[in-house]
């Protein structure tokens, strides 16, 4: 079973996903044509990825002198996110930037992009751990710049992600029939699927073997050919 504990960033994959929760396989409208964008290229990945809002602190309630219930608020995850670096156009569609036609960008007025979000990690004996977000918003608040010297001053994306609630009421559904913002999958867990966790994640998306994941192959859950690395 896998350990609680875990360690490093293997990759985080991004969709875009429309106002019925299907995820839009567009090269303009979506991330890609494909539908799912792995960002694992030439220098490019996620530094770090922290996860907060995954539980609220309970409120104590009292009755004849004693406490006798604690009440919950609802999940509020969001992740702060740090980017080696990714593709600007890939980046200005996941904050919802809008093109002029003549090489500017700027950020719409309208309903920023639906997007989904999928972090793997591994724990210390290299159990596969998937974080996923059906559902949410991105923005960067800031761009930093700094003077190079003897050495390059380079200036990483800082990047927040809001989650929300699933569009689909089918997708991250409790024991008590609610869907919540946030799942977490480990692949050695009996049943375990990555079609079917990257169909959930990504409003039916379906083209897990076409996508370049970083890693070798470990579960027979999906077919791998060449040097994908599925897991």
């Amino acid at each position: 079973m896998a350990g609680a504990t875990t360690h490093g960033i293997l990759y985080a994959a991004f969709g875009i996903v429309d106002d019925n929760g299907d995820i839009i396989k567009d090269a303009k409208k979506g991330v890609s044509e494909l539908g799912v964008e792995v960002v694992d290229g030439d220098g490019e990945g996620a530094t770090t990825a922290n996860i907060t809002g995954l539980e609220q602190n309970g409120t104590i309630k009292w009755a004849n002198n004693k406490a006798k219930r604690i009440t919950h608020g609802k999940q509020q995850p969001q992740v702060a996110l740090t980017m080696l670096d990714i593709k600007k156009d890939l980046l200005n569609r996941l904050k919802g930037y809008v093109s002029d036609g003549k090489g500017g960008y700027v950020l719409t007025s309208g309903s920023k992009p639906n997007v989904a979000l999928l972090i793997c990690s591994e724990d210390m004996d290299g159990t596969r751990i998937y974080e996923g977000f059906a559902n949410g918003e991105l923005t960067q608040a800031a761009q930093n710049h700094g003077t190079d010297n003897n050495n390059i001053t380079e200036a990483d994306t800082t990047l927040t992600y809001q989650a929300l609630a699933p569009i689909k009421d089918t997708t991250f559904v409790d024991d008590k029939g609610v869907t919540q913002p946030y799942k977490v999958w480990a692949d050695d867990e009996a049943g375990f699927d990555i079609n079917a966790m990257f169909k959930e994640v990504f409003g039916g998306f379906d083209g897990v073997a076409s996508l370049k994941i970083p890693g070798g192959t470990k579960t027979g859950s999906v077919a791998v050919d060449g040097g994908s690395g599925l897991h």
